[in-house]
Parts: C-alpha cells; sequence; structure tokens
C-alpha cells in the first residue's frame, strides 16, 4: 500500500510548529523527523495525516547538553547520536547500553529520541530506559512550555498524553553521582534487532558494604505501555546482594502481560521475571567492579 495524500510543510522554529499545529482544526497534522514508526504506519495506512510537519531544518532541537545533575537532550537527536555520544555513555550508561539494540544502524542512524518516546511503543528502549532514570519531556505548544514527567506520560501501547498542538523539544534524564553505579540489559527477540518480545533493564547504586542503596528497574513487553517496577526498586533499596531473589516476589501484582502473536502471556511473564533478575545481577556486579 501507499500512504494516503497528504500536505508536506518544512518549518524553520519551534513557533512555527506551534503554529502550525494550533491551525490544524479538525485536519489532522502530524509532527515528522526520522520517521522510522510514522511512515510505515502511514504506508499501511494505520495513519492518514492531513499534514505533515517536517522538524529537520528547526534550530535548537539536536543538543545533547550537560547541566550537572540532569542531562537534556533536544527532541530530534539522532538516536545513532546518542550511541555515540560520549557523554551519554559516562552520564547516562543505562540509555546507552539500551540504544544499541533500537532496531538497525540504518534506523538509528534516522529515528530521534523524541519520536521513540512519543510514539510510545510497549517495548521501546530508549522509553524503557528514560522511564526507569525518572526522565521527563518538555512540551511546547502556542499558548504554554510545560515540563512532564515520563511516568505517567505512556498511557496504552502507542498512546502517549501528548496533545495535537503540542511538540516535545526536549527529552530531561536525571543523573545518579555515585560512586559505585552499575547497570544491566537485556532482551528477547524474535531476531536480532526486531522489536523486542519482552525486555528488562536495571541501574543499581552501591553503597561501601554492599548494601543497595538506589534502584531503578523497568520492563518491557509485559504491559501496554513501557513499565517502571517500583516495587521491585523498593524491595532492592536496603537489601544486600544475596537477598535478590527475594525482591521480585511482587512482581506478578506489577506486571500485566497479554497474549498476542508473538508471544502469550505466561510466557512473558516467565521470561520478563528471568530478564529482570539478570539484569540485576549484572547490574550488582558492574557497580561492585565500580566500588573495587
Amino acid at each position: 500500500m501507499k500512504a494516503a495524500t497528504f500536505d508536506y510543510v518544512r518549518p524553520a522554529s519551534v513557533d512555527e510548529v506551534c503554529r502550525l499545529l494550533a491551525d490544524a482544526g479538525e485536519m489532522e497534522r502530524k509532527i515528522i523527523a526520522g520517521g522510522q514508526t510514522l511512515v510505515p504506519l502511514m504506508a499501511m495506512r494505520m495513519s492518514r495525516p492531513d499534514m505533515l510537519i517536517d522538524i529537520n531544518d528547526v534550530n535548537g532541537l539536536s543538543e545533547i547538553e550537560d547541566k550537572g545533575d540532569h542531562l537534556v537532550i533536544g527532541g530530534c537527536t539522532r538516536q545513532r547520536a546518542l550511541e555515540r555520544s560520549e557523554i551519554i555513555s559516562k552520564r547516562l550508561p543505562l540509555l546507552a547500553k539500551a540504544i544499541r539494540k533500537v532496531g538497525h544502524i540504518q534506523t538509528r542512524n534516522r529515528g530521534t529520541i523524541g519520536g521513540s518516546i512519543v510514539h510510545g511503543d510497549p517495548t521501546a528502549e530508549i522509553s524503557m530506559a528514560a522511564l526507569a532514570l525518572e526522565a521527563s519531556v518538555l512540551l511546547r505548544s502556542v499558548s504554554e512550555e510545560k515540563e512532564v514527567p515520563l511516568d505517567g506520560f505512556f498511557e496504552a501501547a502507542m498512546v502517549t498524553n501528548i496533545e495535537p498542538d503540542q511538540i516535545l523539544t526536549e527529552v530531561r534524564i536525571p543523573v545518579w553521582e555515585g560512586a559505585s553505579i552499575g547497570t544491566g540489559f537485556y532482551e528477547t527477540a524474535s531476531r536480532e534487532s526486531d522489536y523486542a518480545i519482552v525486555s528488562a533493564m536495571a541501574q543499581i547504586e552501591l553503597a561501601a558494604d554492599g548494601t543497595i542503596v538506589k534502584a531503578a528497574v523497568s520492563a518491557g513487553g509485559v504491559a501496554p505501555c513501557p513499565l517502571k517496577l517500583r516495587g521491585v526498586e523498593l524491595a532492592l533499596k536496603g537489601s544486600k546482594p544475596a537477598e535478590l531473589s527475594s525482591a521480585l516476589d511482587g512482581l506478578d501484582e506489577e506486571i500485566d502481560p497479554d497474549t498476542d502473536v508473538h508471544a502469550t502471556a505466561g510466557y512473558r511473564s516467565r521470561v520478563a521475571r528471568r530478564l529482570i533478575t539478570r539484569a540485576i545481577e549484572d547490574a550488582v556486579s558492574e557497580a561492585k567492579n565500580e566500588r573495587d
């Protein structure tokens, strides 16, 4: 199939983008930067926008800035730029580890961090990492600019809480400053670089005596949207590495896997438990190495 007829504009500023979105009326206008999700949806006519607003000429949307306690990443920043960034590697190791599993290199060359988050795929690695680290996004419209936490931003599969007149301009991700921090990431897919069936990631900070003082854990493919496992995080905090298995005692109450053409709910639940355990174990091991 081919996409339905649409108009195409290429504005030069965020203000112009916001005006175009505000003037949409009953029409559907979509922002495009990389198009790695939107274009296939349009080709299958699952998305039929009246207008595409190409933001590739808009200045200031592709920067990576270190603000000390957090990084600010422009919404139009290419995934490949994140993968190659020394700042991301050093300051956001969990995101750096996850980004390598996003599609193929060709996909990451065009895909953007903002596009991935806005589309809200339940297994999107970028969304999972940002959610685990308690990131927020900056949403801009003609009338206002507001910062929105990602916790609650993902509503359902491919549904996020961004209004039709808003553009995501920034992603703000807190940076952990501890001396002993480790990360772990696992996913399973039908083939390399395919969409993940189940995925899990963790970031752990250890105290000098080996106690877990901070934990961030998230999973994908076990709910209608990326999931931050707050119960697991709470169980991990204050525990010792030898007590890791008990931290997942309440996991079944947090996840809500579904059966689809790729896997049954039971399979997703079993695999999630295993991958979450491995991600936490890797994070603890890496944190120990940093401490030692």
